[in-house]
């Protein structure tokens, strides 16, 4: 991307740089550029149609260039012919269209895709027309076939009868002899002789109840017919799924009710067929119908290896076809972006880019000019502009998952400190304070680390859509893996059970063999257990007591922890963008608050596990023997400043302590609703004093408040003038939201026990629930047992503990990032940065 590599504590600086490119090597500038991928040009036509620039006759050829590719893939699509990768259709492309570049390219190109579009248009005509008349051929093969059993039926039926038809003409045709009056013969005549006319043909067999009610109606049962079922579907061209069809006989007198069959039948879709009285006839007609539709079959199967073969062909080279048009399309919507100087011929160009990339842009510049054959080369030079630039923190394979969670919030103001550079470490071991447990942490570990060796092989297989992400997001599951493992070994959590690496710290004492179910108490000894949980807590019966305590104190340290680091982001920020006012305006009244209340709790705590409580409840020090309840402590703090009850003290001084951490976060609520509005009032004021008047200029005015890409200022003031009352209301609503979320985020911070205890227990009952159940078991049906518990464990495992429960931990500790630290610090009205390139997202 750049030469320099960028610093991700920042977004890398940004230039403004303005290009004059000549005509003739414009082509081959932005082509340049697009394969360096550093340049995010704007449009200085925002104000014209895309019909009045100056290029869209070449977008528009490139459109139809592109709907003859989108031709192509279909044909491949549908006949099931592979198209070769992109990497191995250059060869072709390359040795077919030569060294050619830009609109010389494009003229070949086009010539070719036409070629092929035209070739296999009359191909696909020629091959629908011939499948159409098979079609027909098939119907009129099913129809002859039929009315020959039909006329078969009748003519034995009729000599059975052993007469003529002798009815009168205007009778009704369906009745019981209807094949004596069909057919007139004598003693003396072959069969053959009519007194009716007759219509055949095929329709559709959802049509056919239909089709008969109406001839019913419309001739007034003056009418004759028989149909027989085709068992064969008919792959019918315009339709999607196979037709099956009816083949149909109507007899009927005179020519105005055979007028009407007719009508009646084509209104319905049906197809009628001329057929001869004649059963001669019929038989030669059945032969040379038969004969046809071999030819037929013949010539469509030479049409169809005809047409795959031209498709073979085609699928050689048009992913690289395609590549080029894609190409060739960006760079002249590109084109379309920049003014257009006539009497110069030179195109005039803005757009950002890093400033430690302009050295390469240059070069970059040269090389068109002598691709293009030109003496002329573009000119560079870079702007100053009071618009604010976009944001481009240049990310590896590594980073850029973290990256996209904090760009999930929000991209960060240009120059703003970045939380992705933090999140790297806090998001996982965040996560893995709640995913505490050995054994899955190391099923997440080993799952990351299978897809970060074959990631080149991953990387091209066809992943689906739900694995990609996962694929997408390897890195952070390979570190939420780790530290899962590391805090899986403070909490001595493996898959429910606990190791016992180290002397533990307390002892069982045998019981006694009189008192079969006597209640164990554990005995101290004088060491403790260096690493992690003791193992002996677990099995005990006040486990849950232990540990609820434990992680319910630690998930308020680390929130505390992680907002308190937080609000100190913004002192980098205070010094960087030169408002050092805001440290003692802002920061300083904001580290009281939080701490005179919060910090204080945190402080308790570590006070409370530093003292031995047991050993002041033997000297009688606590009245009601046990040490005082941490949450009772924080509510009368409030509900009762200045005032604790003897019983309830952790320290000499405490009622004083409390009252004047009160009074000093009652102050810091004034401090931050006044003094900010107060000093930018000041400054404002100051500026107006020595003559400064904050105007910028039109063009970046209309940039601004035009693109809507420009950061449009702070909030509060802007470029316009200063309005203390909006300033003052801006700073009440962060006021009021940082006091209260100071309140309600570290309550949110709570999730990180009751995730770790939901974990853990779920993780428990899973084990007692499958595996524990069936160690007890011997022989050949303990085997059994023993494996089918293991299956069910290891799969619920997988499915529940390490997936499931894994997604829930990842979705907490988003929020606690996104919500309870980002809005301590993190401003994200930034824009990204989207520098033209060939690389597709």
């Amino acid at each position: 991307m750049v030469g320099q590599q960028e610093s991700l504590f920042r977004s890398a600086a940004m230039s403004l740089v303005q290009l004059y490119i000549p005509s003739e090597v414009a082509h081959d500038t932005v082509e340049e550029l697009a394969l360096l991928s550093n340049v995010q040009f704007k449009d200085l036509n925002p104000d014209v149609t895309p019909f009045q620039r100056s290029f869209v006759s070449q977008i528009r050829r490139l459109d139809d260039m592109d709907r003859i590719v989108r031709f192509l893939q279909q044909q491949m699509t549908t006949e099931s012919v592979p198209v070769r990768p992109l990497e191995a259709a250059l060869p072709f492309v390359n040795g077919a269209l030569g060294a050619q570049r830009g609109p010389a390219l494009v003229e070949d190109l086009a010539s070719k895709l036409k070629q092929h579009e035209d070739r296999l248009a009359d191909m696909n005509g020629s091959y629908d027309q011939l499948q159409k008349r098979l079609l027909e051929l098939e119907e009129a093969r099913h129809v002859l076939r039929e009315t020959a059993v039909f006329f078969d039926q009748a003519e034995g039926r009729g000599t059975d009868h052993g007469r003529t038809s002798t009815d009168d003409a205007s009778a009704p045709l369906l009745e019981d002899d209807i094949e004596s009056r069909a057919f007139g013969r004598g003693d003396n005549q072959d069969y053959g002789t009519f007194d009716l006319e007759f219509v055949a043909g095929t329709i559709e067999r959802s049509k056919m109840s239909t089709f008969e009610r109406i001839l019913w109606r419309v001739l007034r049962g003056n009418l004759y017919m028989n149909y027989a079922e085709i068992d064969q579907p008919f792959n019918d061209p315009t339709k999607e799924d196979p037709v099956r069809k009816n083949v149909f006989i109507v007899f009927a007198h005179g020519a105005e009710l055979l007028a009407k069959i007719r009508k009646i039948s084509e209104s319905m879709g049906g197809t009628l067929y001329p057929i001869d009285s004649n059963a001669d006839k019929r038989e030669e007609s059945l032969r040379e119908v038969t004969n046809r539709i071999e030819d037929l079959n013949s010539v469509l199967y030479s049409t169809s290896a005809t047409r795959r073969t031209e498709l073979v062909k085609i699928a050689e080279s048009l992913s690289a076809w395609a590549d080029v048009v894609r190409k060739e399309k960006l760079i002249y919507s590109t084109l379309n972006l920049f003014n257009y100087d006539a009497r110069r011929k030179t195109l005039i160009a803005e757009g950002w880019c890093p400033t430690s990339g302009i050295p390469s842009i240059q070069l970059a510049l040269r090389r068109a000019t002598e691709n293009a054959g030109s003496s002329v080369s573009s000119v560079l030079q870079e702007l100053q502009t009071k618009q604010s630039p976009p944001t481009y923190h240049l990310t590896n394979k590594f980073t850029e998952g973290f990256q996209a969670i904090i760009d999930a919030y929000g991209y960060a103001t240009y120059q703003e400190v970045n939380p992705g550079l933090f999140t790297v470490i806090t998001f996982p071991f965040l996560f893995a304070v709640m995913f505490g447990d050995i054994g899955h942490g190391f099923i997440m570990f080993l799952a990351a680390a299978v897809m970060c060796l074959y990631e080149r092989k991953l990387a091209k297989a066809g992943l689906g859509e739900i694995f990609e992400m996962f694929f997408y997001g390897r890195y952070i599951i390979l570190l939420m893996g780790i530290f899962s493992m590391f805090t899986g070994l403070m909490y001595n959590d493996i898959f429910s059970k606990s190791m016992h690496l180290f002397h533990a710290g307390w002892e069982w004492p045998h019981p006694k063999s009189d008192k079969p179910g006597q209640e164990l108490e554990a005995v101290k000894l004088n060491h403790t257990y260096p690493i992690g949980l003791d193992p002996t807590w677990h099995g005990s019966s006040n486990s849950l007591v232990f540990t609820n305590s434990l992680k319910m104190k630690m998930s308020i340290i680390l929130g505390v922890a992680h907002m308190t680091f937080a609000i100190l982001l913004q002192v980098p920020n205070a010094i960087h963008f030169k408002k050092r006012s805001d440290l003692w305006a802002i920061v300083l009244p904001q580290m009281l608050f939080m701490h005179s209340l919060f910090g204080y709790l945190v402080v308790m705590i570590f006070y409370k596990w530093s003292v031995d409580w047991y050993a002041r409840d033997a000297t009688g020090e606590l009245i009601h023997g046990g040490p005082p309840g941490l949450l009772n402590t924080l509510i009368y703090m409030f509900l009762s400043p200045g005032n604790v009850d003897a019983d309830k003290q952790l320290f000499t001084g405490q009622a004083f302590v409390q009252t004047l951490l009160l009074l000093l976060a009652a102050a810091c609520v004034p401090w931050l609703l006044v003094v900010h509005p107060y000093l930018e009032y000041k400054e404002h004021h100051a500026k107006q004093g020595a003559g400064y008047q904050s105007v910028a200029s039109a063009e970046d005015e209309d940039d601004e408040h035009g693109d809507g890409e420009g950061e449009g200022g702070d909030g509060h003031g802007g470029h316009g003038e200063f309005n203390l009352g909006e300033t003052f209301i801006y700073s009440s609503i962060h006021t009021i939201e940082f006091c209260l979320g100071c309140i309600s985020n570290t309550a949110s911070y709570l999730r990180l026990w009751a995730l770790s205890l939901a974990h853990a227990q779920l993780s428990e009952v899973l084990w007692t629930m499958t595996i524990q159940n069936v160690f007890g078991m011997t022989g050949i049906v303990g085997v059994i047992a023993t494996v089918a518990a293991f299956a069910i464990w290891f799969s619920l495992s997988i499915a529940v503990l390490v997936i499931m429960e894994g997604l829930s931990a990842f979705l907490h500790a988003l929020r606690l990032h996104w919500v309870e630290a980002s809005s301590k610090h993190y401003q994200a009205a930034g824009y990204p940065f989207k520098p033209l390139t060939f690389e597709e997202e």
